[in-house]
C-alpha cells in the first residue's frame, strides 16, 4: 500500500529562511519525508494562498531529500486561523471532497504544524473518520545530535494499546458494579442488561425506558444511572423524580410544566415545574403510563424540541433534560386501547430494559441479602448477621415455591429490616427466621385472598373458579376506568375493531348483568 500524508504548511516552523541556513534547522514537514523507515509516497500539503512561495520552496526541498515523494498543493481559505468554526469548516470541506481510497492507500494526518486550533481540528476529523487513518507527530532532534528528528504514529483505535484497553476494561467493570450497587449478581439476563445499560448511560443522551413489576428496582437503577453520569461529568444538573400516578388533572400539568399566576383556580403564585427544574439534568418519570393523554402530548414536544408551554404562558420555556421513564404496565397494550400515545412510546422506546422480578433472579438472593444487611449496618451503626443455621433456613424458604415475593425487592428489604430490628446483639437466629417466614406467608395469603374475593362480596350464589376469575378481572378493569365505555375499550380492544359501530359500555353492561351487577355499583 502507498503511504499518503496530509499536512498543514507550517508558516513558522517550515519557514527557516533563505539559502543554505534553512538546511541547518529542523523543519517538521520536511522531516516527515526524511526517515528511512517511513516512506511517504504522496504528501497532500494544505496552505493559505498567500504562502504559495513558501509551499513551492518546501516542495522543492522535499524533492531533494525524497525524490520518491510526490507533493500536491491544496490552497485553503482561512481568514482567521484561530477561529475554530471556520478552520474546522474548511478542513471538513477538504476531507469531504478528497477521493480517499483506504483499500490501496494508508493515510497519516500530520498534527505538528499549523495553529493549535488547526491541530485540534485535524485530530477531531481523524477521530470521526472524516480523515481515515492514523495521526503522525514529528519532533526536533535532541541537542547535539543533528538528524532529521523523530516521528511517532498514533492509532486512535485505543483497543490496540494494551495498557489503555486494560484501563478501559477496568473502568467498565467498575461502572457496571456501580449500577448494580456493588452487588455480585449472578443472573445472566440481569448481568447482560447491566452491561449494555452501562454503555448506554455513558454514551447516549436519548430517553431510557425501564419496565418491570413493582419493586423490581427501577427507581434505584434510575438514581444510579444519574450518579454514574454525574461522576463522569456528563450531567451538571440535578435529578428530578416524580411518580406520575400521583399527578391528576390541572395538578399534573402544573407539576410537570409549571404555571403562571392566575392560570387556573387556585394558581395564586407562579410555579416553575419539574421539567424546568431538570434543565441540564435528568428527569425520572416513574409510572409514565399513568399520565393523561394531554400531558403525554406536551411531554412528547418537550422531549423532541426541549421546549414546552407552562399553563397560562404565552412564550415557551426551554429545558435541556434527559428522560428516564419507568413503567410496570404494558405500554403497548395501553396504546392499543387508546390510553397511551403511540408517537410518545416510539420516542421513549429507543433504549428499553425489562427488569426481571425477584423470583426470576433467585440465584441473586444470597448477594442481595448481604446488601440489605450492609444497609442496616450503615443505618444503625451496628453489625448485623445471621447465624449459619438461620441463614440456611431463610435461604431455603426464600428460594422455594412457597416464597411469592409479590413486591419483589421491597418485600426482601422489609423482611431483612424486621429481622435486623428484632435481632439481639445483631444476631438473627432461627426463631426470628421462623417468625419472619410465618409473617411473610400471612401477608401474601392476605393479599391473595383480598384479590381473589373481589367478586364474592356481590354474589349471592357461588360460581365456578373459571367464572370468578373472569369476573374479578372485569371488576378490576372497571375500577381502574373512568367510564363503562373506557372499560369496554380496554376489555374488548381487538374485537371492537371488527365492528362497524362500537358501543363499548353496552358490552360491559351485558357481561355485568349476568351477575346482577352494574358499573356504577362497582365504582361506588
Amino acid at each position: 500500500m502507498k503511504t499518503v500524508a496530509i499536512s498543514l504548511l507550517g508558516t513558522s516552523l517550515d519557514n527557516r529562511g533563505k539559502g543554505n541556513k534553512r538546511w541547518q534547522r529542523w523543519r517538521p514537514t520536511l522531516s516527515l519525508c526524511q526517515h528511512e523507515d517511513l516512506l511517504i509516497d504522496r504528501l497532500e500539503l494544505l496552505f493559505q494562498p498567500q504562502y504559495q512561495a513558501l509551499a513551492d520552496e518546501l516542495s522543492r526541498d522535499i524533492q531533494t531529500v525524497s525524490p520518491e515523494t510526490r507533493v500536491r498543493h491544496h490552497p485553503i481559505q482561512q481568514p482567521d486561523p484561530w477561529d475554530f468554526e471556520t478552520v474546522y469548516a474548511e478542513l471538513l470541506d477538504f476531507a469531504r471532497s478528497y477521493p480517499f481510497n483506504p483499500e490501496q492507500e494508508d493515510y497519516l494526518t500530520h498534527i505538528t504544524t499549523g495553529t493549535h486550533v488547526a491541530q485540534i481540528c485535524l485530530y477531531l476529523l481523524t477521530e470521526a473518520h472524516y480523515l481515515p487513518g492514523r495521526l503522525v507527530q514529528t519532533s526536533p532532534p535532541q541537542p547535539r545530535k543533528p538528524s532529521q528528528g523523530q516521528y511517532q504514529i498514533i492509532d486512535l483505535d485505543l483497543s490496540k494499546y494494551d495498557q489503555i484497553a486494560s484501563r478501559f476494561a477496568k473502568q467498565h467493570k467498575q461502572d457496571k458494579q456501580f449500577l448494580k450497587g456493588g452487588i455480585a449478581t449472578r443472573n445472566p439476563a440481569f448481568n447482560q442488561l447491566i452491561t449494555q445499560l452501562e454503555k448506554v448511560s455513558i454514551r447516549s443522551k436519548h430517553p431510557i425506558l425501564l419496565t418491570g413489576p413493582s419493586g423490581a428496582g427501577k427507581t434505584v437503577l434510575a438514581k444510579r444511572i444519574y450518579q454514574l453520569k454525574k461522576l463522569r461529568g456528563q450531567i451538571p444538573g440535578k435529578l428530578v423524580e416524580v411518580n406520575c400516578a400521583t399527578l391528576r388533572g390541572d395538578n399534573a400539568m402544573s407539576a410537570l410544566f409549571g404555571h403562571h399566576k392566575g392560570a387556573f383556580t387556585g394558581a395564586h403564585a407562579q410555579r416553575k415545574g419539574l421539567l424546568a427544574e431538570a434543565d441540564n439534568g435528568l428527569l425520572f418519570l416513574d409510572e409514565i403510563g399513568e399520565l393523561g393523554l394531554d400531558e403525554q402530548a406536551m411531554l412528547l414536544r418537550a422531549i423532541e424540541d426541549k421546549s414546552f408551554l407552562a399553563l397560562g404562558a404565552d412564550q415557551p420555556s426551554h429545558s435541556n433534560f434527559q428522560l428516564i421513564a419507568g413503567a410496570n404496565r404494558d405500554l403497548f397494550s395501553q396504546v392499543e386501547i387508546g390510553e397511551f400515545r403511540e408517537d410518545l412510546l416510539s420516542r421513549i422506546n429507543l433504549w428499553t430494559y425489562q427488569l426481571p422480578s425477584l423470583k426470576q433472579r433467585l440465584e441473586d438472593l444470597d448477594a442481595n441479602i448481604d446488601y440489605e444487611l450492609e444497609k442496616q449496618e450503615q443505618q444503625t451503626g451496628n453489625r448485623i448477621n445471621f447465624t449459619q443455621a438461620a441463614r440456611h433456613r431463610y435461604l431455603q424458604f426464600a428460594q422455594s415455591p412457597q416464597a411469592e415475593w409479590r413486591c419483589n425487592f421491597r418485600d426482601l428489604n422489609a423482611s431483612i429490616t424486621r429481622m435486623a430490628t428484632l435481632a439481639d446483639q445483631g444476631r438473627i437466629n432461627e426463631m426470628l427466621v421462623e417468625e419472619e417466614i410465618q409473617r411473610l406467608q400471612l401477608n401474601w395469603r392476605s393479599a391473595a385472598s383480598k384479590q381473589a374475593s373481589i367478586s364474592t362480596q356481590w354474589l349471592s350464589e357461588p360460581i365456578d373458579l373459571f367464572e370468578r376469575q373472569q369476573l374479578d378481572f372485569v371488576i378490576n378493569i372497571c375500577r381502574q376506568s373512568n367510564s363503562a365505555a373506557e372499560a369496554g375499550r380496554r376489555l374488548f380492544n381487538i374485537s371492537r375493531l371488527e365492528k362497524k359501530s362500537n358501543n363499548d359500555s353496552h358490552r360491559v353492561s351485558q357481561f355485568l348483568n349476568k351477575y346482577q351487577l352494574d358499573f356504577k355499583q362497582i365504582k361506588k
